[in-house]
C-alpha cells in the first residue's frame, strides 16, 4: 500500500454490485481505501453496500455507508451531509459510478426504458456533483471521475441505446465542469471501461452477447469476445479501479478534462 491517497475524503456512488463478486464500484471503493482514504460507499442496495463496506474494515479500512437513490436531489444532498459529518469535513473525491443497462433500439425501445436509463445514467452523476462541487469550491481542491464506457465511443455489437448514449454524453459533462471549475482547484476526468468481468457484464453476455455471436455456451461466447480484445482478455474491475486511482492521486495534479479509455485496445481495432 503506497497510501497515495492517505487521510482523503472519497465518495464512490455506486459501490455496490448487482450480482455476486466484483464489481468496478467495489473494486473502486477498496482501492481508494487500501491506498488510505476514508470511503463514504453509496448504493441503495443496503446488503450489496454493506458487503463492501465489510470488505474495506476487513482489511483494515475506514468505510461509512449511505444507502439512498441519488436520482433524488434530497439524498444527493444528504448524502455530502453524511460524508461530512462521519469522515471529517472534507471530501476531496467524487466516484461517479452509477449505471444501468436496457437492451434496445430506437424502435425497441420502450419510452419508460428510455426515461429510467437516461435519469439513472445522467440525473445521478449531475446530482451528485450538484452538491459535491460547493463543498470542493470552499476547500479550493477536489476530484471528479466519472465513470462511462467505451459504449459510449463505438457499437459494441448489440443496440443498447439509451445505455449507449448517456455514455457518450459523459465526457462532455465532465469537460465542463474541469473548464468551469479549473480555477477552484477541481479537477474533472472520465473514464471508458471496456469489457469488464463483473456482475453487470456477465448479466449482459447472458441476455444478449450470445446471439451476435452465435448462440454459444459461456465458455465458448468469452473466448470469442477475448479474440476481439486487442490485449485478449477481459479487463478486472481492478484494471478500472486502478486509473481512477491514478486520476484521482497527486501523480495526476495537472491531468483535468481527458477521457481516459481502459479497453484493452478495443477501439483503436479496425473492424
Amino acid at each position: 500500500m503506497a497510501e497515495r491517497l492517505k487521510d482523503r475524503v472519497a465518495i464512490v456512488a455506486g459501490a455496490g454490485a448487482i450480482g455476486e463478486g466484483m464489481s468496478n464500484g467495489r473494486a473502486a471503493a477498496l482501492t481508494y481505501a487500501r491506498e488510505g482514504a476514508k470511503v463514504l460507499a453509496v448504493d441503495r442496495d443496503l446488503d450489496s453496500v454493506k458487503e463492501t463496506q465489510r470488505q474495506i474494515r476487513e482489511e483494515g479500512g475506514i468505510c461509512e455507508i449511505f444507502i439512498g437513490d441519488l436520482t433524488n436531489s434530497k439524498a444527493a444532498s444528504e448524502m455530502v451531509e453524511v460524508a461530512l459529518r462521519s469522515l471529517g469535513g472534507t471530501i476531496d473525491i467524487l466516484h461517479n459510478n452509477i449505471g444501468i443497462l436496457a437492451k434496445g433500439g430506437v424502435v425497441e425501445h420502450s419510452e419508460e426504458d428510455w426515461d429510467r436509463v437516461v435519469t439513472v445514467n445522467l440525473k445521478t452523476m449531475f446530482l451528485a456533483s450538484k452538491y459535491v462541487i460547493p463543498v470542493m469550491e470552499k476547500q479550493k481542491r477536489g476530484v471528479i471521475t466519472n465513470i462511462g464506457s467505451m459504449a459510449g465511443m463505438r457499437f459494441t455489437g448489440l443496440p443498447f441505446l439509451a445505455y449507449a448514449t448517456t455514455k457518450g454524453a459523459v465526457p462532455a459533462f465532465t469537460r465542463t465542469i474541469a473548464m468551469e471549475y479549473a480555477k477552484s482547484g477541481i479537477r474533472a476526468n472520465s473514464v471508458h471501461p471496456g469489457v469488464v468481468d463483473t456482475p453487470m457484464q456477465r448479466a449482459t453476455t447472458d441476455s444478449g452477447y450470445g446471439a451476435v455471436f452465435g448462440n454459444v455456451n459461456a465458455d465458448e461466447l468469452r473466448k470469442k469476445r477475448e479474440a476481439t480484445i486487442p490485449l485478449g482478455r477481459y479487463a478486472t474491475p481492478f484494471d478500472i479501479a486502478n486509473a481512477a486511482l491514478f486520476l484521482a492521486s497527486d501523480e495526476a495534479s495537472y491531468i483535468t478534462g481527458v477521457d481516459l479509455v481502459v479497453d484493452g485496445g478495443f477501439i483503436c481495432r479496425a473492424g
